[in-house]
């Protein structure tokens, strides 16, 4: 997109004036859509544009709608945990884009840096197994949520078929139990979920995390956002070794905190769909269209490999048994 395209919007929300010319400078980090910063008169923002086609190795193609899907999940999720999301400062639907508050560095650090450099905080966890289980438990069985969000034509293309199908495709005797996760999944529609919710995708500010890139917005599945995350504490092992017990204490505590948010179903059952679907997530960050960019050997490699592909042959029941099958099988 050209730099004048990008100022046009910025003029049309009077976010810059008529004649002011800054340079977009673009932001890395996202395979999804292209990220610039932008300084204005009264500070910095950030625009954010999806692609249609996404920055991996493997054809990966997504509904580039999804950009209106997130502003409007940072717009509800606004109105339940305020300081949880960035502001939308404006908005243009017809050029795919929207700009947001941008957040300083070294005041907002990315949570995936923090754990990749081994500063790990269990409270920190803990306060976004706590952010997530207010949006899902605010948003349980709202029909106008629902309808807003019914975005079945982003997440089947943005997460069910790169993460599970396309794991299937990769080990053929896994197909059954993969394909059925991802039908389970599909079709279980109870909360509005993030899609996305990952280390890279959260910031750690002085009033707690504060949560980015919603895309994949859906009405859906709470499993899906819990094992998300859950299973990115989990590879944290094999990427930052030295922090392996604190990484699996964060797991436990994300997750308690969690669980005391939960009043829309009996929390075993929500329990138990989610240890199901953790080791179909855990494998396809190895095996499916996205996989993580720190475990690129095939020793690491298969350390993952073995205890997902165990457990989805013989679902654990908690995620506990999940985190303990993990450990021994990961040779942590």
């Amino acid at each position: 997109m050209s730099t004048e395209a990008i100022l046009n919007v910025l003029r049309a929300a009077m976010l810059i004036t008529p004649d002011a010319t800054p340079e977009p400078r673009a932001l890395t980090g996202g395979v999804s859509s292209d990220i610039w910063q932008v300084d204005t008169a009264n500070g910095p923002v950030c625009i954010k544009r999806a692609l249609a086609r996404l920055k991996t190795e493997k054809t990966w193609h997504a509904p580039v709608e999804r950009n209106a899907s997130e502003a409007d999940w940072i717009r509800t999720v606004a109105a339940i945990v305020p300081n949880a999301v960035p502001r939308i400062l404006a908005e243009d639907r017809d050029a795919g884009m929207f700009v947001m508050e941008f957040f300083e560095p070294t005041k907002y650090p990315v949570w995936k840096e923090e754990l990749r450099d081994g500063r790990v905080s269990v409270d920190i966890a803990a306060a976004v197994g706590t952010v997530l289980g207010t949006i899902h438990a605010a948003t349980a069985g709202d029909e106008d949520v629902r309808t807003r969000f019914a975005t079945d034509d982003i997440f089947h293309p943005i997460r069910i078929e790169p993460y599970l199908l396309r794991t299937a495709e990769a080990h053929p005797d896994l197909d059954k139990q993969l394909k059925a996760l991802a039908d389970t999944t599909f079709s279980t529609k109870r909360v509005l979920i993030h899609g996305d919710v990952s280390p890279k995708n959260i910031l750690i500010g002085p009033n707690g995390p504060i949560f980015l890139d919603a895309e994949c917005a859906w009405y859906g599945d709470p499993a899906f956002d819990l094992a998300f995350c859950l299973n990115h504490l989990l590879l944290k092992c094999i990427w930052t070794p030295a922090a392996t017990d604190q990484f699996l204490e964060s797991y436990s505590a994300l997750a308690t905190a969690y669980f005391d948010c939960v009043t829309w179903e009996p929390p075993q059952q929500l329990e138990k769909r989610t240890a199901a679907l953790l080791p179909g997530l855990l494998l396809a960050r190895i095996d499916g269209a996205s996989p993580v960019e720190y475990i690129t050997d095939d020793t690491n490699r298969n350390r993952v490999r073995r205890p997902a592909r165990h457990a989805l042959l013989n679902p654990p029941k908690t995620l506990a048994d999940l985190r303990h099958l993990f450990r021994e099988e990961a040779d942590l």
